[in-house]
């Protein structure tokens, strides 16, 4: 066996109900999502457990009850003694990825990324921004389109690279939708527009990076003690000055997630372990190299299953 990896979801993973089994199983998984309450000023565990999804949904519901729950999976995982040797998180996941590597404390975390939702709501007005899957277009080519559109006066630009086929466009709204007509012209198989509240990942999220800046300047951000792959560079960071600047960066710039499974796998990773609600990220891992060994930490049922096979793997 060789290097592993933990990854970690972002928003678009969260259900109702997630990790209420760990809540109910574990004392230490009820007192963080307790603590998750104490640090909001208000019963977020409530919306989590019992809905509706529609409130669930809400960015700045979604990104603190996604980080939580993913943080508290992995408490109870990392009982079995498994530890990472990189961890990385789509977007939101990354700060899910900084506490597993000890950069950033939990109860700072859940704050952070709460603030951040906000800021990421308020940036642009509801309506007025969104987010498109573009399938079966490579990125350069995608990139000319966009850069067209965005020169005709609509900004619109690369927001997720995913998978190859699999590329999240982001922008105004008429940015969006005439760059999802010109890609299908030119060649793209579908273009499916995103449930989502903003256009996140774009150049329109800068007032609300700004606004992040400020918060980062207030928590407490140390050394990584493992590798985190930075979404914006797509390399390896672990100090408490680059992962501050990388994390506003983020706001406004692509997710690089093919490149980033690419980095890990050329340093040695061929064991991934996604931790947190869903398994989005285990399936685009999978579409990037199907050889790579791929496991994901949902509910105890599953984590159970992970914790053996690792085991079992390790002894072999």
């Amino acid at each position: 066996m060789g290097k592993l990896a933990f990854v970690f979801p972002g928003q678009g993973s969260q259900t109702v109900g997630m990790g209420k089994d760990f809540a109910d199983q574990y004392e230490v998984a009820g007192s963080m999502y307790n603590q998750v309450d104490d640090v909001l000023g208000f019963k977020l565990t409530d919306i989590i457990f019992n809905g509706s999804q529609e409130k669930l949904t809400l960015t700045y519901h979604a990104q603190p009850a996604l980080l939580a729950t993913s943080m508290v999976m992995l408490e109870q995982f990392k009982t079995s003694g498994i530890a990472p040797d990189y961890t990385a998180g789509h977007s939101l996941g990354e700060y899910s990825a900084l506490v597993a590597a000890g950069a950033l404390s939990f109860p700072d975390a859940v704050k952070a990324v709460y603030l951040r939702g906000k800021f990421m709501d308020e940036a642009v007005p509801a309506g007025e921004g969104t987010m498109a899957a573009i399938l079966g277009m490579e990125a350069q080519a995608l990139k000319e389109v966009t850069d067209e559109i965005t020169n005709q006066g609509d900004v619109v630009q690369l927001a997720n690279i995913n998978c190859p086929g699999q590329i999240v466009i982001s922008g105004t709204t008429a940015g969006v939708e005439k760059a999802s007509a010109l890609a299908k012209e030119r060649g793209a198989k579908r273009a499916i527009s995103l449930v989502v509240s903003g256009p996140f990942h774009s150049s329109l999220m800068k007032p609300a990076a700004q606004k992040l800046e400020q918060v980062l300047n207030e928590v407490t951000v140390t050394d990584a003690e493992v590798p985190v792959i930075s979404n914006v560079t797509a390399e390896p960071m672990t100090t408490k000055g680059e992962i501050k600047q990388r994390l506003v960066e983020q706001l406004y710039s692509p997710v690089r997630w093919e490149e980033s499974i690419q980095t890990l796998l050329d340093n040695g990773v061929d064991t991934f372990i996604e931790i947190g609600p869903g398994k989005v990220l285990a399936g685009l891992i999978k579409k990037i190299n199907r050889r790579a060994n791929v496991f994901s930490v949902y509910d105890l049922q599953s984590m159970n299953q992970t914790i053996e096979a690792i085991k079992e793997e390790k002894s072999c």
